[in-house]
């Protein structure tokens, strides 16, 4: 089959996965994918192949003459390039334009990056465009150990920096801390600034409730400047392993005609081009939405939009490579996105309307696996997906709400 265009992963993970298997989805066509490394999700796959592997690629000049080096196997082919994660987008929007005219793809400039990447001045940005947040400070190595906290416990510790922090190691590193007390406070950031991590530390105020009062938007806004598509995610639950806090395991789509406008006003207010994910939490105490961070990329869950009816491949072919005008589009359509089994689902969630909803998608067969994909079947993927999902209980059962430093 001859392609128009030939998606170029930058990644391996379950982000990755999910674009493939929605470009797959929507066109027919197979990925290919460039990454550090080859992670579990995508190998033995029929649909998406890592062809070349480097382990220095988040260095400028690496990336650069590899992604160059590599569009040299596809002369005369279309290449739309896709960042896949926090790493490669940064890369890409620092090295833009010596890629341009080799691969086709959309986004913003250097200076937005910074004043987005960084968690400091994103909230600054919030502020600027009325989003609420939780209470935040900050702290720094040079400063942390004199730090006063303007918030009781409990509280929540994450870096400035994730690619800075994906990068250090120290016993018991999770992705996201919740400290209860000061003692277990003082022992967190001892141990994150005893690693290689110097960067500063966000300090937030815990907002209470369980995994599903959190939120989950993603966006895509075109090379106009203008907002195409807004699709809102419900949270079920999410994973509880050390390097996995924070991420969804299992979604319900929602919607709320307020915070969609909100959203398509902040993007179009900074002039945002491409895949935005915005995370958040529902604040049962005033009714509000907080907001902890946006991810300059579609999220590591955003194929919940894809089994939705909205193929986010399409909009970013639609964009990028057919030129095609679109109008927005917001999302209603509801399913029941996993990557974990379901007994899981209903063994750990405590709200009792979210599961009945689940249960319903469930009976009306609304619901999708984003690892399961029947096109893309085979034994060696079919055990390495059992295996997968037996794993699960097993990290429910040692880590669920362990977010302290501690096994």
């Amino acid at each position: 089959m001859k392609q128009d265009f030939l998606p170029v992963l930058l990644g391996s993970d379950i982000n990755a996965y999910g674009m493939a298997r929605s470009f797959h989805e929507a066109y027919g066509y197979k990925s290919v994918a460039v990454g550090k490394g080859r992670l579990p999700v995508i190998l033995n796959s029929h649909i998406v192949e890592v062809q070349k592997v480097e382990p220095r690629l988040e260095e400028d000049e690496i990336f650069v003459s590899t992604l160059t080096e590599f569009a040299k196997r596809y002369e005369g082919v279309r290449l739309l390039l896709v960042p896949c994660g926090d790493n490669y987008i940064k890369m890409l929007v620092r090295n833009q334009d010596a890629l341009r005219g080799i691969y086709e793809f959309e986004c913003i400039d250097e200076a937005l990056l910074m004043r987005l990447s960084l968690k400091e001045s994103f909230y600054e940005v919030c502020e600027e465009h009325g989003f609420s947040f939780p209470k935040t400070t900050t702290c720094s190595y040079e400063n942390y150990k004199e730090t006063v906290l303007p918030f009781d416990f409990p509280v929540i510790i994450k870096p400035s920096n994730s690619v800075a922090y994906w990068n250090c190691k120290f016993p018991h590193k999770k992705k996201v801390f919740v400290a209860q007390d000061k003692a277990e406070y003082d022992a967190i950031l001892d141990a994150i600034y005893g690693s290689s991590y110097k960067d500063n530390l966000i300090l937030q105020e815990f907002i209470p409730g369980d995994d599903s009062k959190m939120r989950v938007i993603n966006c895509f806004s075109g090379k106009d400047k203008k907002v195409k598509l807004i699709s809102l995610g419900n949270a079920v639950l999410e994973e509880h392993s050390p390097e996995g806090i924070g991420s969804y395991a299992a979604i319900i789509n929602g919607y709320d005609p307020k915070l969609n406008e909100m959203m398509k006003n902040f993007l179009e207010g900074i002039g945002y081009v491409g895949f935005a994910n915005f995370d958040m939490k529902f604040d049962e105490r005033d009714g509000k939405n907080k907001l902890f961070e946006m991810n300059l990329r579609q999220g590591r869950s955003s194929y919940f939009v894809t089994a939705a009816g909205y193929n986010i491949a399409k909009w970013l072919a639609d964009d990028v490579i057919y030129n095609k005008p679109m109008d927005l589009t917001i999302a209603t359509n509801k399913v029941l996105y996993t990557i974990i089994p379901t007994k899981i689902i209903f063994d750990y969630c405590p709200d009792e309307n979210v599961k009945a909803e689940a249960k319903q998608l469930i009976r009306e067969h609304k619901v999708i696996n984003s690892y399961y994909y029947k096109k893309d079947r085979s034994l060696k993927r079919w055990l390495m997906f059992i295996r997968n999902q037996y794993h699960y209980f097993e990290k429910y059962k040692r880590y669920f709400n362990n977010k302290g430093l501690h096994d």
